[in-house]
């Protein structure tokens, strides 16, 4: 019996901008700052290699001062609907019906609701009352992936059930009006809202990649290294600048026992399915792989298209492979970082 992934979908919020259509704004926000300072700032967004960006918000509310009562609002609203629509365009892709799923899984890190937006799809698309659900709250980035973990281990001891796995993120709700550290601004340029649905078999009878192994790998002693820290006025980003060079210096630790563990190494690896955290990140992950001829170009893509949208942007990555209709055989190695500090690795066959 085997794990596969039927289907991936995506959904976007209804706004819009490219960066250059944020230039205006962040003069307004600047305004008052130093000459030198406002010059780093609109060269930090047009450098982060992202083209445009999605928000449930207009740019307007995302620069107006608000509570964080009033965005979190925002957030709850926005994320309901967005989940109800990539739920209900991942079933149709798959042709399956609501009442088909056992499991649901739903993560986002970027606002606070109880209850979780699953019980809010339970109702709204009629799931069997005795669905099984799982919302997952606080592993920034790396959620999309440890959702297809949770899911794959829950359908691997129950053959036959079928689950799905929804990222619905908005880290621009957690924008900071009144903060002008680089974490605020670096995460203002490089994130982007977005929302997507992973459906996911241990029935004989679904196609799609099969899961061959999963795991996570914990940094030590690298807690402060990113997350959030509840404020009076919201979420405030914790980002430190170190990310991208902790990341590479733990590549080996993550990458090559995980798979010898499977029996493979990386020149066995078709595709390369990794979470585009940023440019910095993108970059050494680039510079890590492409001496072996290897390369992250759907990720460049995807942060190029949309930003950073936490868990649910490694599964854009993923849903542009699956699009590709990959060879029989071939092999995926999906990849995320996030708060702890933790990184997720999935091994797909398709």
């Amino acid at each position: 019996m085997s794990v596969k992934i039927k289907c991936v979908s995506k959904q976007l919020p209804k706004y819009s901008r490219t960066t250059q259509e944020i230039l205006p704004f962040l003069d307004a926000w600047l305004l008052g700052q130093e000459p030198r300072f406002i010059r780093k700032v609109k060269k930090i967004f047009e450098g982060a290699a992202v083209d445009k960006r999605y928000s449930i918000m207009d740019p307007i509310e995302v620069f107006t001062k608000t509570s964080f009562e009033e965005r979190n609002d925002i957030y709850i609203r926005e994320v309901i609907d967005l989940g109800e629509k990539v739920i209900e365009k991942a079933l149709l892709k798959a042709n399956w019906k609501p009442q088909d799923l056992d499991y649901i899984i739903t993560v986002s890190c970027t606002g606070i609701m109880i209850p979780s937006v699953d019980a809010y799809l339970i109702n709204k698309l009629q799931l069997r009352q005795d669905i099984v659900r799982l919302p997952v709250t606080e592993m920034g980035c790396a959620a999309g992936i440890s959702g297809i973990i949770y899911a794959k281990n829950f359908l691997q001891a129950n053959p036959g059930k079928r689950a799905a796995v929804i990222a619905i993120e908005s880290p621009t709700a957690t924008f900071q009006l009144d903060d002008f550290s680089m974490a605020n601004i670096v995460s203002a340029a490089i994130f982007g809202d977005g929302a997507a649905c992973v459906l996911l078999s241990s029935h004989d009878d679904d196609e799609g990649p099969k899961i061959l192994a999963e795991d996570m790998y914990h940094f030590y002693d690298n807690i402060h290294m990113m997350g959030f820290k509840l404020t009076n006025s919201g979420l405030q980003m914790v980002l430190d600048i170190e990310v991208p060079e902790t990341i590479s210096t733990h590549f080996p630790a993550i990458i090559h026992p995980f798979l010898a563990k499977n029996n493979l190494n990386i020149e066995a690896i078709d595709y390369l399915i990794f979470h585009p955290g940023g440019k910095k990140i993108v970059q050494t992950v680039e510079d890590l792989f492409s001496p072996l001829g290897k390369n992250i170009d759907e990720t460049k893509e995807v942060l190029r298209l949309y930003g950073n949208m936490s868990s649910a942007t490694v599964l854009y990555v993923l849903e542009r492979i699956m699009d590709k209709k990959p060879e029989k055989g071939f092999i995926g190695l999906m990849l995320s970082f996030g708060p702890g500090f933790s990184a997720q690795r999935v091994l797909l066959e398709f």
